[in-house]
């Protein structure tokens, strides 16, 4: 049975077909609203502080939930449609290669992320993969 995660509110759900009754239109979160529900094939427990961005096949931001603000000081708008390795100026980009070749997680990764203001941050990074035909992923970043 697969779990669903609102990048937006963090609230979890579980879906037998990852739509909502007989409708073929994706879930929307029952909870926010938020137009986007990112599938996993495992319940996960943020950190509160945690945000979480997902990205398309090619690494560009399709979705920014709440908390990357306030990690990074970026805004939506700043970040969507761009790379992400380039936009947060991630230390290692190698986990998001890992993910996307080989449909895994990867948990718990040590990194560092550059704020709007230019500072270094240190911060867990939690890579989850696309389960769709998109082949994006989505990254939870929680602060050190």
């Amino acid at each position: 049975m697969p779990f669903f995660i609102c990048p937006n509110c963090k609230q979890r759900s579980v879906d037998s077909d990852g739509y909502d009754g007989f409708s073929r239109q994706a879930v929307q979160c029952r909870s926010c609203g938020f137009g986007f529900l990112y599938e996993l094939l495992e319940d996960y427990y943020p950190a509160p502080e945690t945000g979480f961005v997902v990205c398309d096949r090619e690494t560009r931001v399709l979705a920014v939930g709440r908390g990357v603000f306030e990690l990074t000081g970026f805004r939506d708008a700043d970040l969507m449609g761009r790379e992400v390795v380039e936009a947060l100026a991630l230390s290692d980009p190698s986990p998001i290669d890992v993910v996307q070749e080989w449909g895994v997680r990867k948990m718990g990764q040590q990194l560092a992320i550059r704020t709007r203001a230019g500072l270094p941050k240190a911060v867990t990074a939690d890579f989850f993969p696309a389960y769709d035909d998109d082949g994006g992923l989505m990254l939870a970043l929680t602060p050190r």
